[in-house]
């Protein structure tokens, strides 16, 4: 059976795919600047003889045709880019590029993928139609790599029937995977507040426009807008992260500046909540004297997954790794761009476990001691293998 020989060639493959994760790891690169990492996998694409395209500028797409005579295409996509956080972890493949880290788990999903096309290579006499290799730069900034490389012709010539994604989850045990059907994951907007007032001496407040007291008004009152506004079926967050009042004790400032986020499952709902915030921010601002800025650098849309891909890829991951060991996911409001796939065509984005708490190996993604336990690497290349085969019909 495939499914066997797929399991016993992740097996093979496992101290591999633990080694190139490890050199990601140790060399990680920020986004969209992620030129030795994409030259690394196209030299593991040129020795395995897969043919390739450069698409935006670092981004990888790569072709993998079995044998067998069929015209079904299949997508995988992982993303490749580092954060700027400085690795707190004491290990041997411990980031090399001081400030990057792989903290979010994109050295897995590259080094996964590679092995998931090894393993595809192996056994190309024993199956038909066409995976897609999408190994993408920039998922964790705007614009968002994924949309991108859709621009630049990801999804064509042919379109593919599906893409399906893998993430990290640590807050999931090594040998589990979760899926969730619909929607899934929130979108992302960015939201950049400059209140101005005119500042003076603190102790004279009757001669200033205190831009602190109308941010302050502004801030309680935005949340308003989810409270009173938004159906309280459709999930949505309203956070402000960076307050600036460059002030003193005794010194009203000029402005204040507020950063903040934005994030809902809803595009109608999300256009509606902008110009709600808008209006309602300038407006305050004008009553109480001064004025206001408000720019919103739209983000990611929301992230669905296609019924019934994802009915079938959970279908083929409990024939793969047991039923028991395939969970439920719970909605989640962080983004991914993956969400510009899912709003193209089908995509099932599934999370892999990779938590283990006799090893200690905890800590969050977007964290400096954030790290995997690489047992999950059993798991993943196989798993896509199989999914991958499942949808172009040969199991």
């Amino acid at each position: 059976m495939l499914k066997e020989k797929i399991r016993l060639i992740t097996k093979q493959l496992h101290e591999e795919v633990v080694a190139n994760r490890r050199h990601i790891h140790a060399h990680p690169e920020l986004s969209f600047e992620e030129y030795e990492t994409s030259e690394f996998i196209a030299a593991q694409l040129d020795k395995l003889g897969i043919p390739y395209v450069k698409k935006a500028d670092t981004g990888i797409v790569a072709e993998l045709k079995g044998d067998l005579d069929s015209d079904e295409v299949i997508a995988l996509r992982a993303d490749m880019d580092a954060l700027p956080i400085k690795e707190a972890n004491e290990v041997s493949y411990r980031s090399q590029n001081e400030g990057v880290m792989h903290a979010c788990g994109h050295d897995v999903h590259t080094a996964s993928l590679l092995g998931t096309a090894k393993i595809l290579c192996k056994l190309k006499p024993e199956f038909g139609g066409t995976v897609r290799l999408i190994f993408q730069p920039g998922e964790e900034k705007l614009p968002g790599g994924a949309s991108l490389m859709i621009a630049e012709g990801a999804l064509r010539n042919p379109a593919p029937q599906g893409i399906v994604g893998q993430h990290v989850m640590p807050l999931i045990e090594t040998g589990k995977v979760g899926f969730r059907s619909g929607k899934y994951m929130a979108s992302t907007d960015e939201l950049y507040v400059t209140v101005k007032g005119k500042g003076g001496h603190g102790a004279m407040p009757q001669f200033n426009i205190d831009p602190v007291l109308i941010a302050a008004h502004i801030i309680v009152a935005l949340q308003q807008i989810v409270s009173r506004n938004a159906d309280p079926k459709t999930p949505s967050v309203l956070s402000f992260g960076k307050v600036i009042a460059n002030g003193a004790t005794n010194v009203i400032p000029n402005e204040v500046k507020l950063e903040g986020t934005f994030r809902t499952l809803d595009e109608q709902w999300r256009s509606d909540a902008h110009a709600k915030m808008k209006k309602l921010a300038e407006g305050m601002a004008e009553s109480m004297g001064g004025t206001c800025e408000f720019v919103i650098e739209r983000g990611y849309p929301y992230l669905i997954n296609e019924e019934k891909l994802t009915a079938s890829a959970r279908k083929s991951a409990e024939e793969y790794l047991g039923k028991e060991n395939v969970i439920d996911l719970d909605i989640w409001m962080a983004a991914e761009d993956f969400s510009y796939y899912s709003q193209e065509i089908s995509g099932c984005f599934y999370r892999l476990g990779t938590r283990n708490e006799a090893r200690n190996i905890t800590s969050s993604v977007h964290t400096p001691t954030f790290d995997i336990d690489e047992d999950a690497l059993l798991i993943g290349p196989g798993l896509m293998a199989y999914i991958a085969l499942k949808e172009l019909g040969n199991l």
